[in-house]
């Protein structure tokens, strides 16, 4: 496998094009089970009517786990809309409408989403009378079955030079309600620093699909408890903000 061609470069990862293939090459430390829990994901994925890279391969390189991956010519929304400000309404409208899709297909051997939240606000550092209420409030929640990608963001959409969209990374992917998952991609916008585009990306997506705002709002503090089990320093201030429990009606 070639690696002189670094695409990017993350915190436990290090992606790298190989011609027509990307090679995802996770760091020494990464759980085997979390590569191998991906690439199952992923596979799910291909099976569904959405564009999702193809995957051909896990295995090693020098003791650490990689996937080989369809490479997707073309930009991320993220690169779009720095690159034409002038256009993120004409961005952010395709971003949604393609989350809509994703929340409408239909992919029942994922994992569910409350599950994973309660195993992420029993492993946040949390008080016990806010782990409590954030359990009550999950347990109280509709109970769904929408795929919910769980890290939908620009960066994570490709648009190809033939106008299609592809989305990647679907590590954190399960079936569950879909207001979650749009909490998540609201948080995931204020923590860049966007939260003008937060705040519009949530008007614009309950808009699209007629339901109001609290719906999502509802859904920000357990989102926040779960994103806080990655210990990052830099948001835990802004998360431990949003954990306390609010009734928005």
């Amino acid at each position: 496998m070639n690696l002189d061609t670094v695409l990017s470069q993350r915190e436990k990862k290090t992606l790298y094009r190989d011609g027509d293939k990307v090679i995802k090459l996770h760091n020494p430390d990464y759980s085997k089970a979390d590569v191998l829990n991906e690439a199952l994901n992923q596979a799910r994925m291909e099976g569904t009517e959405l564009n999702v890279p193809k995957i051909y391969q896990v295995t090693m390189i020098d003791d650490q786990w990689c996937m080989v991956l369809e490479y997707i010519e073309g930009k991320t929304l993220a690169e779009l809309m720095e690159e034409n400000p002038d256009k993120i309404d004409e961005y952010l409208d395709m971003f949604i409408k393609l989350q809509v899709k994703i929340h409408a297909t239909k992919a029942p051997l994922l994992n569910k989403l409350s599950d994973k939240m309660q195993r992420k606000i029993f492993e946040a550092d949390l008080d016990s009378n806010t782990r409590y209420e954030l359990l009550t409030r999950l347990a109280s929640a509709n109970k769904c079955s929408q795929v919910c990608h769980g890290d939908f963001n620009p960066s994570n959409v490709i648009l190809t030079p033939d106008g299609e969209l592809f989305v990647i990374d679907w590590s954190h992917v399960t079936q569950g309600n879909a207001s979650a998952d749009v909490a998540r991609t609201y948080l995931l916008f204020c923590l860049a620093g966007k939260e003008d585009l937060a705040k519009k990306y949530l008007t614009k997506f309950c808009k699209e699909v007629n339901i109001p705002e609290q719906n999502v709002q509802k859904w920000l503090p357990i989102v926040a408890a779960s994103q806080s089990v990655k210990h990052k320093p830099e948001e835990r201030d802004f998360l431990l903000s949003w954990v306390d429990v609010v009734d928005y009606e």
